[in-house]
C-alpha cells in the first residue's frame, strides 16, 4: 500500500517509539493524526509534525470510544500504545491486571475491528500491531505482559487472514531491545555488554516496510536474538533454560523493580 496522502492514526504516540514512527510516516507524507496521554508531548509533537493529535487514555473504554468515533475513517492504523504491566504474580492486584490486558489487548483489538469496517466500506486499509519480542518468548516477572503481547500477536495473524480478500493488510511488529526508548530504557536498566540492540527509528522502517511490502510479520533484532526467540518459541523449554539463570534472573527483577517506579 502507497503511503502519501493516506489518513493515519498512530496510538502511543507520546513514546519514544511512537515518535519515530510518527516522523518516519510524516517523511513518506502521510496524513498523520497522533494520539496518546501526554498532552504537552503530543502538543509539541504535532507542532513539529504539523500534524492533528487527540488526548485519549486507552484504557478507558468511553475515552476509546469518543477516539474511535471522532477520528472516524482512516487509511491506515498503527496500534503502537503499550504499558509494560511489570510484576510477579504475587505482586499485581486486579486494577494492574485489568489496566495492562485493557491497554495492550482490548484497545487494539476493539478499535481495529472498528477502523478496519471503515476500511472494508472503503475498499482498502492496513492495520499494523506493534506486539514485542515478549509475543514469542516468555520471561519471568513479565507474565501478564508476554500474555498480552502473546495475545496480540495472535489476534494480529488471525485478522490478518480474516482481511485478505477486503484488500486490507494486517502487519505485526516485535521489537526486541531498543535503544533510548521502550521497557528497558524506560526503566533505565542496563543490559548486559553482550546485548546488541536496535534504535526506534529501526522500528519506524519496519511499520513502512511492513505497510508497503503488506508484511505479515517483522522482527526487530539482531541475527542472534531472531534467531534465539524463533528457535525459543518452537522449543519453548530452551527458553525456561536460558531465563533461569541467575544472570537472567536478576536482571528480570531489576527490570519488575524499576518498571513498577516508573508512572
Amino acid at each position: 500500500m502507497k503511503i502519501q496522502d493516506k489518513r493515519v492514526l498512530i496510538t502511543g504516540a507520546s513514546g519514544g517509539i511512537g515518535q519515530a514512527i510518527a516522523r518516519e510516516l510524516v517523511k513518506h507524507k502521510a496524513k498523520v493524526i497522533l494520539t496518546g496521554r501526554r498532552q504537552d508531548v503530543l502538543e509539541s509533537l504535532a507542532k513539529e509534525l504539523k500534524c492533528d493529535f487527540q488526548v485519549c487514555d486507552l484504557s478507558n473504554p468511553t475515552e476509546l470510544d469518543k477516539l474511535i468515533e471522532t477520528i472516524g475513517s482512516i487509511d491506515i492504523y498503527v496500534a503502537n500504545a503499550g504499558i509494560p504491566g511489570a510484576g510477579s504474580t504475587f505482586d499485581l492486584g486486579p486494577e494492574e491486571i485489568d489496566r495492562t490486558i485493557d491497554v495492550n489487548l482490548r484497545a487494539p483489538i476493539h478499535s481495529s475491528m472498528a477502523f478496519a469496517r471503515e476500511m472494508a466500506k472503503q475498499g482498502s486499509g492496513h492495520i499494523v500491531f506493534i506486539s514485542s519480542i515478549a509475543g514469542l518468548v516468555t520471561s519471568p516477572t513479565t507474565t501478564l505482559y508476554c500474555a498480552t503481547k502473546f495475545g496480540l500477536r495472535g489476534f494480529a495473524l488471525s485478522l490478518r487472514q480474516e482481511l485478505s480478500d477486503k484488500n486490507i493488510g494486517v502487519s505485526v511488529i516485535l521489537p526486541g531491545f531498543i535503544s533510548e526508548a521502550g521497557m528497558f530504557a524506560n526503566a533505565k536498566v542496563d543490559l548486559p555488554k553482550v546485548t546488541r540492540t536496535k534504535s526506534p527509528q529501526d522500528v519506524s522502517k519496519a511499520v513502512i516496510k511492513a505497510i508497503t511490502a503488506n508484511k505479515a510479520e517483522i522482527l526487530v533484532a539482531p541475527a542472534e536474538l531472531r534467531f534465539g526467540s524463533k528457535l525459543a518459541s518452537v522449543f519453548p523449554y530452551l527458553a525456561e533454560f536460558v531465563q533461569n539463570s541467575r544472570s537472567a534472573r536478576e536482571a528480570a527483577a531489576k527490570l519488575q523493580q524499576a518498571q513498577r517506579n516508573v508512572k
